[in-house]
């Protein structure tokens, strides 16, 4: 199948999981979601990240996003590897795992890389919006765990942005100044962000989070 792309629905799918059958899109109803994948179970990085991931899940819920972990192991072989992380993260795993044996959802996404590994997926993420569409696409290799801070940052970003005329400038963090649109004139500007618009130059001009 094409690669998907930003801006691109996200491929809706039905699959067991370590919390029983679920449809994707009913899982996230009407809110974001973040779809994440793993090489394999019992991996020691994969371990940690998804020990993480639990620890973050009330952060991702306060922005109304849901999180749902695929691996190419079976069920029973995550329920096992659940309890593994629970104990080594001192966490408990309270999101799905797909258990992709059949690499049904691995191809739709396209999470399997012949030329890094033919049969485990890549560390891929997929961040998609409350209208099903891919906001924001990452491809690690197998060998480097996840930053899931940025990732919050980035759900922080898509949100901002979305119902806002602003883009982030490099490093932003929540509450910090955002770039005013460039489509939008200084003088619109001005009228719109009522905070106060910062003129660097013409095409650069700051202003403090519309929602800080």
């Amino acid at each position: 199948m094409a690669t998907l792309r930003l801006g691109d629905t996200a491929p809706d799918f039905t699959a067991v999981t370590s919390e029983g059958t679920l449809n994707f899109y009913d899982y996230l109803g009407d809110g974001w979601g973040i779809l994440f994948s793993h090489p394999a179970d019992f991996t020691p990085v994969c371990t940690t990240e998804l020990g993480t991931a639990a620890k973050f899940k009330d952060e991702f819920a306060k922005r109304n996003v849901k999180m749902m972990a695929l691996s190419v192991d079976g069920a029973e072989s995550h329920k096992e590897w659940i309890k593994d992380i629970n104990e080594t993260q001192a966490t408990n795993v309270n999101f799905p795992i797909i258990a992709d044996e059949d690499r049904k959802v691995s191809d739709l996404y396209d999470m399997i890389h012949p030329n890094a590994d033919d049969t485990l997926t890549v560390r891929s993420v997929f961040i998609v919006g409350a209208d099903k569409k891919i906001k924001l696409i990452l491809t690690y290799p197998a060998s480097t765990g996840r930053n899931f801070y940025e990732l919050l940052r980035v759900v922080d970003s898509l949100q901002l942005t979305a119902n806002h005329k602003v883009a982030t400038p490099a490093n932003w963090k929540h509450g910090e100044k955002v770039v005013v649109s460039p489509a939008i004139p200084t003088d619109e500007a001005k009228k719109i962000f009522t905070k106060g618009v910062e003129e660097v130059k013409p095409y650069l001009r700051l202003t403090p989070d519309p929602t800080a």
